[in-house]
C-alpha cells in the first residue's frame, strides 16, 4: 500500500467516525447534554463542543479567543486553548453543534477528496503543524479522537455500541504502539521483561525490555513476563485514561505485580 492510499484510508475511516458520532448525538435527549463523561469538566455537551471546534479549526475557521477562567483540568497551554472552543460554545444549542460538526467536516472532507495528502512527513495544517505534528500525524489522531469521544458520550448515557468499527479497530491499534513507554518508562519495567497485551479482536503485541531501559514493540511469540488478557472496550478505557474497566474484565498472567504496575501506567491520552 503507498503512502496516498494508507492516508486516504485514515481520511474514510475519520469521515465514518464523524458520521457514527453526529448520528448518535441526535439521539441524545434534551435532558441529557448536561450529564456527566469519563472527562473531568466535561459534560456531554461540551465533547460534542470539543469536536467541532476541532473540526471547525480543521476546515479552516478561526478559533476563538475567550476567557476560560481558572479551570483545574484544562492543564498547560494545549489544554486552555481546548477549552476556548469548549466555553464558547457553551450556551450553543444542541442541534447547531451538530451541524457545525457536519459542515466543518464535510468542507474537509471534499478538500481531501479533491487534493488528497501524499506526503505523510509535510506539516499538519494550521495549530497541528504548529505544534510539530505531521500529516500523518494528524490524519491517524483525527478517528481516534472522534470516536474516543463516541464512545465517551455513549458510556455516559449508557448508550453501548460501534465498538467493532473500523474505527474502533485503527483507535486500538493506534493506543498498542504506546506500551513500550508504558512498560520500560511509565511501569519501569527491568531488562529482559517482556510484558504481552492480548486485546480481544486484535494480534497480541509485546513489549520487551532492553539492556538499555528502552522497550520495543514485537509480535515474536517470546515467552512473557506477563501477560495482560482483555476486551477491546476495557483495553480502550484503560489506555484513554478514561476509568477503570469492568471488573474481572483483565486477567493478569505471570508477574502480577507488574502487571498491575503496567495496568496503572497504561494511560496515554488525556
Amino acid at each position: 500500500m503507498t503512502d496516498q492510499q494508507d492516508m486516504s484510508g485514515l481520511v474514510r475511516v475519520w469521515w465514518e467516525a464523524v458520521d457514527s458520532f453526529t448520528r448518535l448525538l441526535e439521539h441524545v435527549g434534551d435532558d441529557q447534554w448536561a450529564t456527566p463523561t469519563d472527562l473531568p469538566g466535561w459534560d456531554v455537551h461540551a465533547v460534542a463542543a470539543h469536536t467541532a471546534h476541532l473540526e471547525a479549526l480543521l476546515a479552516g475557521r478561526p478559533h476563538d479567543e475567550v476567557e476560560v477562567g481558572e479551570v483545574a483540568h484544562a492543564r498547560g497551554a494545549m489544554g486552555r486553548f481546548t477549552e476556548q472552543g469548549v466555553v464558547a460554545r457553551r450556551g450553543e444549542p444542541a442541534p447547531d453543534l451538530i451541524g457545525e460538526i457536519r459542515a466543518s467536516a464535510t468542507a474537509r472532507h471534499t478538500a481531501l477528496l479533491a487534493d488528497p495528502p501524499s506526503d505523510p512527513d509535510a506539516p499538519a495544517p494550521g495549530l497541528f503543524g504548529a505544534i510539530g505534528w505531521s500529516t500523518l500525524t494528524l490524519l491517524r489522531n483525527r478517528p481516534l479522537d472522534v470516536w474516543m469521544h463516541e464512545q465517551d458520550v455513549r458510556r455516559a448515557l449508557g448508550m453501548p455500541g460501534n465498538l467493532d468499527g473500523d474505527a474502533a479497530a485503527h483507535t486500538t491499534d493506534y493506543l498498542l504502539e504506546s506500551l513500550p513507554m508504558v512498560v520500560a518508562k511509565r511501569a519501569q519495567a527491568p531488562a529482559g521483561s517482556a510484558v504481552r497485551v492480548e486485546v480481544a479482536g486484535h494480534a497480541p503485541v509485546t513489549a520487551v525490555v532492553g539492556d538499555d531501559g528502552r522497550a520495543r514493540l514485537t509480535r515474536d511469540d517470546l515467552p512473557p513476563t506477563c501477560t495482560l488478557t482483555m476486551d477491546r472496550e476495557s483495553f480502550v478505557v484503560l489506555a484513554g485514561g478514561r476509568r477503570a474497566p469492568v471488573e474481572g474484565a483483565v486477567a493478569v498472567r505471570g508477574d502480577a505485580e507488574l502487571g498491575e504496575r503496567v495496568l496503572t501506567a497504561m494511560a496515554v491520552t488525556p
